[in-house]
């Protein structure tokens, strides 16, 4: 019988999707934790935390143990830790003497269910016989980007018609995408992406010069990305007069639509473009973008740099994955696993960078931003070496060289 691949996309793009709510659900309540269980904002803030740091740890077990396991075990355990995750949300809190300790639980369990999905749906997307790898891979990860928006908007419209008081049913709906995508991953048919025993160690790809290339443009990918949306809302609220509320949900929203259909329009007609290339003039409209937010005082012209680098660091990320494939086929799970550790880094070092040089500056953002245009810079710098060392241009046929 002839194998159904299409019901794998299918069930990785769910993985994506349940992705995006375990990452964005919890913030949206940050405010009513604070409000219900009396728990500070400074300890709030650890959630976030707890999750990236919860990611970045198991990116590392994934780099030594999946192989070892099999993708479907894991990959099933992703939306069963998730599932479980968002559930006990709903009951955890209040059944233990210390709120703040039931949702730290709750967050850890499901970002260790986001993390695996983070290291698994590439590898099982590329090890399936598609043609137009990269464009496939784009827009695989286009359905983060829609999952972030769809879980804002619709939250939201869910707290307007029936109350935030009533969240924790909203966590359990939100825990169906999972359950259900629990069958998904246990019948579709699944594909290892090199035999076993024969993927690189960990160790062979630390003594692979290209690897460190890899790794430093997910790095940039991570920062230039979250680098700019953590600041989204700030400009949307400056630009457009918002209250705090509406400005968190139009700067983040718009920053995602724009990076999804960067990731569509590639997925689409990728076929026709050099990956290399065009993630080049990406990273020329990322600067762009940057300097724009830093340099001028315009709002408006701020808000629009914010939504434009959405569009323009969309190829990054699932860009760099194609290329290190095509470049590293022989880099298996491990190589997955590291360059979605690269890239948490860098999510979690760009925010950082522009805080702390904007609290520096005496709180000029500006001065922040303008410190952030080292990421894009880096991407630029990186995928020229990449190419150089490679020693061809990428065709974006999805074919391997």
């Amino acid at each position: 019988m002839e194998k159904n691949y299409q019901r794998t996309l299918r069930a990785c793009y769910l993985g994506f999707i349940t992705q995006a709510i375990a990452a964005n659900f919890a913030p949206l309540l940050f405010l009513k934790f604070h409000a219900d269980y009396h728990i500070s904002l400074g300890r709030v803030a650890l959630i976030s935390t707890a999750f990236f740091l919860t990611q970045l740890i198991v990116d590392v077990l994934s780099a030594r143990f999946v192989d070892r396991i099999g993708y479907r075990v894991c990959v099933v355990a992703s939306e069963v830790s998730s599932a479980l995750g968002l559930i006990g949300l709903a009951f955890l809190p209040d059944l233990c003497p210390d709120p703040f300790a039931g949702i730290l639980i709750c967050v850890v369990i499901y970002a260790v269910g986001s993390g695996l999905i983070e290291v698994l749906c590439s590898p099982i997307v590329e090890a399936c016989p598609f043609d137009r790898k990269e464009a496939v891979m784009s827009l695989l990860h286009s359905f983060y980007c829609w999952g972030s928006v769809g879980v804002i908007l619709v939250s939201t419209l869910f707290f307007a018609a029936f109350g935030i008081d009533r969240w924790r049913l909203l966590a359990c709906l939100w825990a169906l995408v999972p359950l259900y995508n629990i069958y998904n991953f246990a019948t579709c048919p699944i594909e290892r992406l090199v035999e076993e025993g024969e993927g690189m160690s960990m160790g062979r790809l630390f003594r692979t010069p290209l690897f460190w290339v890899a790794a430093a443009l997910m790095v940039c990918s991570g920062a230039s990305e979250l680098a700019m949306a953590q600041w989204a809302s700030a400009f949307a609220e400056s630009a457009l007069g918002l209250s705090k509320t509406l400005g968190d949900l139009a700067g983040p929203c718009l920053f995602a639509i724009a990076m999804g259909i960067s990731r569509v329009i590639y997925g689409k007609r990728g076929d026709r473009m050099d990956l290399t290339r065009t993630m080049l003039a990406s990273g020329a409209l990322c600067l762009a973008c940057y300097l724009a937010a830093s340099l001028t005082s315009a709002p408006a012209v701020g808000l629009a740099g914010c939504v434009v680098c959405g569009f323009s660091v969309g190829i990054m990320w699932p860009g760099t994955l194609s290329i290190s494939s095509r470049s590293m086929p022989l880099g298996g799970t491990a190589l997955f696993a590291l360059l979605a550790m690269a890239g948490d880094l860098g999510g979690a070092s760009g925010p950082s960078l522009v805080g702390w040089v904007t609290q520096r500056a005496g709180d000029d953002l500006h001065a922040g931003m303008l410190a952030g245009t080292i990421f894009p810079v880096g991407l630029i710098v990186g995928l020229l070496v990449m190419r150089r060392m490679t020693g061809a241009r990428d065709k974006g046929t999805g074919k391997r060289e």
